[in-house]
């Protein structure tokens, strides 16, 4: 009998959309060669061009991560659960500028919990806040000293977006004392619909100055301090250094691992989570005795490998789900109650409103919290993500690419070509490019008989890197005159066809 894979839903276009494939084989790793062999679409994002399992992609059974099992001789049978859990972006397909090398080495003991504060040092309630938080006053898990605690507390949420909006609401209405926000972007229609911290009104404001008033609005007694800086190798340690837990809404890979890695060097825990369409994840790396974010995932996925909520969208609710988990394990943190997420990784899968929780392990090789560290500073994100600046992103990748200029004259001439747009298809009913023939990225190594070698061929997506990436994949199969539209079909509509909705 065949065992059950679950799939995640980054890979899902592999797997003509199914949420689950049975395949057969007695290991994990014959399972995976049957699953490759019936996708073949999936090869490339589980495996490197080694054949090696990549390590941004990790493989449970049932509960367990094989990295501490049998790895790909892991014996499974028809009753054990398989299930692919890859590194998530969790935001906009926008990287962070201001990486770079620190030269600042900072390393402090690890974190521990709960925080050791005597009550003798934590300051006293005034007459309004016992009013305020009075729900909390009569739980005997929280009272007044728990509350207490939190007035001293402090968090530093990293981004006013989709999972900060959140997580920094409750955590002023909660009476955290200090809440710190990293943020340099400005509130975008686009925004507004998971954003709950901001309002139509505030759109082409600093999403800072819009959360601030918010939070203000809630919790007049909770100080909001705002840092409309990119977090950078050489900001991150002053940032982090005056707050108690560190909340990770991030929304990228290099800000991802700049935060673990400071996080880390610092002893300060880690709030983390990611989302991406209906699923999000949620844990609390860095603490004295668990694991951080490269115990869970030791590298970083290639650039474009992985999609960004931008190009694959995400529920609205979704974040608002995953903040408010990472508020509570913040509160938790600095309560010094409950069993905060360490050690364990929980998913969230909103279309079938199930929750499951894997375990997590620190790995005593891992390059920072290990048994014997390498990274003793912070380094250069962008490189070791493997980020390309803009400027050079074509000599590096050696994609051709066609300017939406270019195209607009090509169809004004008439020339002979054939466009095709590879993103989805609820995409291509908000705007298209007429006369472009769609076939979604995840099916175009299925349908290249449905193309002409000989004709020029331009490809495009959202915004450039989808369709890159199926350039890429077309040059490897003999389309040696296929090119990619730079920018997408958003620089299309701002610089030639102003009449469509951009989304």
């Amino acid at each position: 009998m065949a065992t059950k894979i679950l799939i995640p839903t980054p890979l899902r276009p592999y797997t003509d959309k199914k949420d689950a494939v049975d395949a057969d084989g007695t290991t994990v790793g014959e399972l995976l060669a049957d699953l490759t062999r019936k996708h073949a679409g999936l090869k490339a994002h589980l495996y490197n061009d080694q054949g090696k399992l990549r390590s941004f992609v990790n493989v449970y059974v049932n509960d367990e991560d094989i990295r501490y099992l049998q790895k790909e001789q892991t014996p499974v049978s028809p009753a054990d659960t398989v299930s692919i859990i890859p590194s998530v972006a969790g935001g906009v397909d926008k990287a962070e500028k201001g990486y770079g090398p620190s030269s600042t080495s900072a390393v402090a003991e690890k974190g521990s919990y709960p925080f050791s504060r005597s009550v003798e040092e934590l300051p006293q309630l005034t007459n309004d806040e016992v009013k305020r938080y009075s729900r909390h006053l009569i739980m005997p898990e929280v009272g007044m000293d728990g509350q207490r605690r939190l007035k001293a507390g402090s968090v530093l949420c990293i981004g006013a977006g989709g999972l900060g909006s959140p997580a920094a609401l409750y955590l002023a209405a909660a009476g955290v004392g200090r809440i710190g926000v990293v943020d340099f972007d400005t509130v975008d229609y686009s925004n507004l619909q998971r954003q709950i911290i901001h309002g139509t009104p505030d759109v082409g404001r600093s999403k800072l100055a819009s959360a601030k008033d918010r939070l203000n609005a809630i919790n007049p007694h909770v100080d909001v301090q705002t840092y409309e800086v990119a977090l950078s190798s050489e900001n991150a340690l002053k940032l982090f250094e005056p707050y108690d837990v560190i909340l990770d809404g991030t929304d990228n890979f290099p800000t991802r691992y700049l935060t673990n890695d400071a996080c880390v060097l610092m002893g300060k825990p880690n709030a983390y989570g990611s989302i991406f369409r209906f699923e999000g994840q949620a844990s609390v790396f860095a603490t004295k005795e668990g694991p951080c974010y490269r115990c869970l995932y030791p590298e970083p996925p290639p650039p474009g490998l992985v999609p960004s909520c931008a190009e694959g969208g995400v529920l609205g609710v979704l974040p608002g789900v995953i903040g408010v988990i990472q508020a509570t394990e913040a509160i938790k943190l600095i309560l010094g109650s409950g069993q905060p997420l360490i050690g364990r990784l929980l998913l969230y899968d909103a279309l079938q409103m199930r929750f499951r929780e894997l375990k997590l392990r620190r790995d005593p090789e891992c390059p920072i919290c290990g048994d014997h560290p390498t990274i003793h500073a912070l380094i250069d994100y962008d490189q070791f993500c493997g980020v390309v600046p803009a400027q050079t992103q074509h000599a590096t990748t050696g994609v051709p690419e066609i300017t939406v200029e270019e195209l607009k004259a090509k169809m004004d001439r008439g020339d002979d070509f054939f466009l095709l747009d590879v993103r989805e298809p609820n995409e291509y009913q908000i705007c298209k490019i007429q006369g472009a023939k769609l076939i979604p990225l995840g099916e175009v190594s299925q349908r290249t008989g449905e193309l002409d070698r000989d004709r020029d061929l331009i490809v495009h997506c959202k915004m450039g890197a989808r369709s890159a990436k199926a350039v890429s994949l077309l040059q490897e199969r003999g389309f040696t005159r296929a090119r990619n539209l730079k920018g997408g079909i958003l620089e299309w509509i701002d610089k030639v066809d102003r009449t469509q909705s951009k989304y």
